[in-house]
């Protein structure tokens, strides 16, 4: 089986760094790997960071799209209870035809009250605000109008894909699953969670609805190729204990997260499962083994730019010619 290999671009960076040297070389990376076989590129969406965390992953997501021709573009996750739902729908569909239908997301629906307060929505209805947005891109984007708080709505252009966007709904609850089936949505939660999981499809059954699970194979544990591992973490290690210290910050208590685990320091991160730093030929080894997926972030935490470069070319200089057939 193929590798499948990604990038992402979630644009964390360090203190007083500048921003917009990186999100050229962002689009670059694209570009390159779109044209070396690649699989994906990944964004997100975050607000209020300390690290700049990305906020605007649609027009990241378009400007993927538009310096790339055939790499799959994903969204996870794109918190669709924060926008005004017609006007996600125009921007989906617009995103969808630009890219002619390269681009999916998972439907999020976040677990920081301050991002709600920031666009002044209310963090306790969130689910009916999730609802309410769910229903109103999957009928904007059907043929006929419909009625949306008292009005005629009919959204154009419609999307390129048919009958809509692909998109999953992700969470890490028995709501979030519950709600993925009454929608006939896919479920996406972000590691392998068997009860939860089982949840949904019991619910599927219950509304008559079909559908499928898809998690990420490591969580959202992320690897950095070098060819010399210790002298990568001696020269990265505070970039990458940049970005996971802020993300550990929004723990939430009774909200499980993929990989979560104390990052006070390097030695605990070298410790856990979040970030993987391995040589060409390791990787090649674990993938000949049954591994499947690898995901690069070439430029976590304000790591250096030759450091992000350096790993994507090795991905695609010696890893992806050594696993072709």
């Amino acid at each position: 089986m193929p590798l499948l290999s990604a990038l992402r671009l979630n644009m964390t960076n360090a203190p007083g760094a500048g921003n917009a040297e990186r999100y050229r070389a962002a689009l670059e990376m694209a570009s390159y790997a779109d044209t070396n076989g690649v699989t994906a590129v990944g964004c997100e969406e975050h607000h209020l960071a300390a690290t700049g965390w990305l906020p605007a992953p649609l027009l990241m997501a378009a400007a993927v799209a538009g310096c790339t021709t055939t790499i799959r573009i994903s969204i996870n996750a794109l918190l669709i209870p924060l926008y005004d739902p017609v006007r996600l729908a125009e921007d989906i569909a617009v995103l969808d035809q630009l890219s002619a239908g390269r681009v999916s997301f998972v439907a999020g629906i976040g677990y920081r009250p301050e991002e709600y307060h920031a666009v002044g929505k209310d963090f306790r209805r969130r689910g009916r605000l999730m609802d309410e947005c769910l229903d109103v891109l999957l009928k904007a984007w059907g043929d006929e109008p419909f009625e949306y708080r008292g009005q005629r709505i009919d959204v154009t252009p419609k999307p390129y894909t048919k009958p809509h966007p692909v998109f999953f709904l992700g969470g890490m609850s028995a709501a979030a699953a519950r709600r993925a089936a009454r929608f006939g949505l896919p479920f996406s939660p972000p590691m392998p969670m068997p009860e939860i999981e089982a949840v949904y499809r019991e619910e599927l059954a219950r509304n008559g609805k079909q559908g499928f699970v898809f998690s990420p194979e490591n969580g959202n544990t992320v690897t950095h190729l070098t060819t010399d591992p210790e002298a990568a973490w001696a020269r990265c290690g505070e970039h990458f204990l940049y970005e996971a210290s802020e993300y550990s910050s929004w723990a939430v208590p009774e909200v499980p997260r993929p990989n979560e685990s104390p990052t006070d320091t390097i030695n605990e991160l070298r410790a856990s499962a979040k970030i993987e730093v391995l040589t060409p030929d390791e990787l090649v080894t674990q993938c000949r083994a049954g591994r499947t997926g690898v995901t690069l972030h070439p430029l976590i935490g304000g790591l250096p730019l030759d450091e992000g470069w350096e790993s994507l070319r090795l991905l695609v200089e010696r890893v992806l010619p050594a696993l072709r057939p």
